[in-house]
């Protein structure tokens, strides 16, 4: 029934955020993917993430490859910017946007044949260059729109509905991000809500290339016994490093407590969360440590998930470059055309 337009009709006592807008107002277009879809799940978490975060629609801009997962932009916020690019190119058109007009939130929705087969060296570029970005990967280990071929993350010995045992190694973007210098690594599974909103969240807000990898079953083709990327695999080999959610900058609200034990902290909201202190030897904040973490328990068939990685202080595109802050499309002649005596200055400093 992809043909039926949705509804506008809103119920009058739906939940609304900061900005008087409902879940509604963040949701697309039906979806055109096959019922089941872990990339509609995807999508209904960065409504949830957006909506809780109370961004304006017209804030965010939302950019695709091509792909099952690069069709998903069209079914979360809909009244956003858009732009699906071609195969593997979406984070130049990131790239570019991004240099353009800092003041938008961007969303870079690619697939692991889009990033790690095609889009492989566009990714790495991006994320080395220190991008602004929330980079989503919805990972399925195939290609579904050309009938189910295995990807590039395909796990060596996983087996596809149709195309038997794969025998090539697995290219990790967690890993490549990591080597890439990204200042926030995750990795999550679609079917895990309560992991993945809180993820996009923290991610949203993190300065810098925030890369999450999400496990995304492919009901179609990947979703049977000896795939990797199945319902089933994921749930019994999940591995979670943290326990994730994430608050607003507020006034600051401190704890101490022992490792390995449990807190209660009351929010700013009157809530209460109840803290659970990892093992002492998970560290998110040091890189080498988290790539030795992911290897180990790839060894052991453990699809390692949560925040795995996060710099502290990450330094952007932006900062880098010394852009100016305001938006190309807000500067005037003024600003553009600052005169000779401007040019023979600048082609001076490069004497």
């Amino acid at each position: 029934m992809t043909y039926l337009v949705k509804p506008k009709l809103h119920h009058p006592s739906l939940a609304q955020n900061a900005l008087g807008l409902t879940r509604r107002d963040y949701e697309g277009s039906i979806s055109t993917l096959c019922a089941g879809c872990g990339h509609d799940s995807i999508s209904a978490a960065i409504i949830q993430a957006v909506f809780e975060l109370d961004l304006a629609p017209h804030r965010i801009a939302k950019l695709s490859g091509i792909g099952c997962s690069s069709k998903t932009p069209d079914y979360f916020v809909s009244q956003a910017h858009g732009f699906n690019s071609v195969h593997g190119r979406m984070p130049s058109v990131l790239t570019g946007a991004n240099l353009a007009n800092r003041d938008l939130v961007y969303l870079g929705v690619s697939g692991d044949g889009d990033s790690a087969s095609i889009g492989i060296g566009q990714f790495v570029h991006a994320v080395r260059r220190q991008v602004n970005m929330v980079y989503i990967c919805e990972n399925n280990g195939v290609y579904g729109l050309t009938k189910g071929q295995f990807s590039a993350t395909a796990d060596r010995g996983s087996k596809s509905k149709y195309a038997g045992p794969n025998t090539d190694e697995p290219i990790d973007l967690v890993g490549l991000a990591l080597l890439s210098g990204a200042t926030f690594v995750a990795r999550s599974f679609s079917g895990d809500k309560e992991q993945l909103v809180p993820l996009i969240k923290a991610a949203v807000q993190h300065e810098g290339p925030a890369i999450i990898d999400v496990i995304s079953p492919c009901v179609a083709f990947n979703n049977n016994d000896g795939s990797t990327k199945s319902y089933d695999f994921v749930r019994a080999h999940n591995m979670a490093v943290n326990r994730i959610d994430f608050i607003e900058g507020r006034e600051e609200i401190t704890a101490s407590y022992a490792p390995g034990t449990l807190q209660e902290v009351e929010q700013h909201d009157g809530s209460i969360l109840r803290l659970r202190k990892l093992r002492e030897d998970y560290n998110a904040q040091d890189r080498v440590a988290a790539m030795s973490y992911l290897q180990e328990h790839h060894a052991k068939g453990e699809v390692v998930t949560g925040l795995l990685f996060v710099e502290a202080a990450p330094r952007d595109l932006h900062a880098s470059l010394g852009t100016v802050k305001r938006p190309l499309n807000t500067l005037g002649e003024k600003e553009l055309c600052p005169g000779s005596a401007a040019l023979v200055a600048l082609n001076e400093s490069y004497r």
